[in-house]
């Protein structure tokens, strides 16, 4: 399983390099990946102090730092 998360971590990381900031909902819809594996993913890149999580109302922007 940590191997799913890394990688899906590093889609997700090169998907904000290429589009910019997005929200959480637009990242699990272009990866196509469930909430568990967005989150665990999130989780991971934001351990390693890779991306910013800003709230936006019902959902979280997320950005490079």
């Amino acid at each position: 399983m940590n191997e799913i998360i890394g990688n899906t971590a590093g889609s997700i990381w090169h998907y904000i390099h290429e589009n910019g900031e997005t929200s959480a909902i637009k990242l699990k819809a272009a990866l196509g990946i469930s909430n568990r594996l967005l989150c665990f993913s999130l989780g991971w890149l934001s351990r390693e102090d890779q991306v910013n999580i800003t709230e936006d109302g019902h959902t979280f922007k997320v950005s490079l730092k």
